[in-house]
């Protein structure tokens, strides 16, 4: 048996037969790790999260929790499974503690369980206040709080970041790998930033316009992307930008003697740069751009669906 905490063979959805909302979105997510779901708006991020927590009802049997189908298992499988899909639903007329005795109460936690969610999330100094007083962030957390409150073994965020500033961001990512790493939850979170996704997610899926486009580790990923995009700052660059076209991708101009293009790996720059001197090139700088960033731009820069 597998030790996988989510699988979809062959998702699909539509909302009608003209509008294929997912197509064959095939994706394992292993037990104990953080898996970022990734893509554009519009890509059907939201769409498969709504599936999986039974917002919307699956249309083919296609969804496993835990290595049972999702099916089978409602409602009671979600005694294990935390989420934050759409918006959180906080009272904002009750303290943050008062958010979290009444989702104890509904669900039959023990009341010592809500200082302890509250100290996890940072959120003990701010537990006697209103929700309402809450900055973005710090409603966010207590969110994810009502969430981790019944000790979840799978949590599913739905664009937690989303319209936090950078510090935001960085208490919500601390918080993620903290809950993996010390309570082995693993996490299942959407995001269409590249760059969060980076710098906490073990394994990634790429989604874009309702099909999954690269599922691996990070390790895979980097690997797969590993074309990489330079910029060289050299005398005469738009002599040697007709030169450079017959032998490399995406040789542009930017600048009057900058120039981009785009080479095998990293470690081709050396040979890439001698060849140049040896052709009597006048080169100032030479400056890695992010091969990552720019194989997802290119990998999800079609045209968008309107549809999450």
């Amino acid at each position: 048996m597998s030790d996988y905490i989510i699988q979809t063979e062959s998702l699909n959805f539509e909302y009608s037969k003209s509008k294929k909302v997912l197509e064959n979105i095939s994706i394992n997510v292993p037990k104990g790790s953080i898996y970022g779901f990734l893509g554009p708006n519009g890509a059907g991020k939201s769409t498969t999260m709504r599936l999986l927590t039974g917002i919307i009802p699956e249309q083919d049997n296609a969804i496993k929790l835990f290595n049972q189908p999702l099916q089978q298992q409602l409602p009671f499988v979600f005694s294990k499974i935390g989420s934050l899909v759409e918006s959180p639903a906080l009272y904002l007329h009750l303290s943050g503690i008062d958010n979290l005795r009444y989702v104890a109460k509904l669900r039959n936690i023990p009341e010592e369980k809500i200082h302890e969610t509250l100290d996890l999330v940072d959120l003990s100094r701010d537990g006697k206040r209103k929700a309402k007083q809450y900055s973005l962030g710090m409603k966010q957390r207590l969110a994810i709080a009502m969430a981790l409150l019944s000790d979840p073994e799978l949590l599913l965020l739905d664009e937690p970041v989303n319209g936090l500033d950078p510090n935001g961001i960085i208490d919500i990512r601390k918080l993620l790998i903290k809950l993996n790493k010390e309570r082995g939850v693993t996490i299942f979170v959407s995001s269409h930033l590249l760059s969060e996704i980076e710098k906490m997610c073990t394994h990634v899926a790429i989604i874009n316009k309702g099909k999954l486009r690269f599922e691996g580790t990070m390790q895979q990923l980097s690997k797969e992307a590993s074309l990489c995009k330079i910029q060289i700052t050299i005398d005469e660059a738009q002599k040697w930008v007709t030169l450079l076209e017959n032998s490399y991708d995406n040789v542009t101009m930017v600048a009057q003697n900058q120039i981009t293009l785009n080479i095998q790996n990293k470690e081709a720059i050396p040979d890439f740069i001698k060849n140049l001197i040896a052709q009597n090139a006048a080169i100032y700088e030479v400056k890695i751009l992010d091969g990552l960033e720019e194989w997802f731009m290119t990998i999800t820069n079609e045209k968008r669906t309107n549809e999450n």
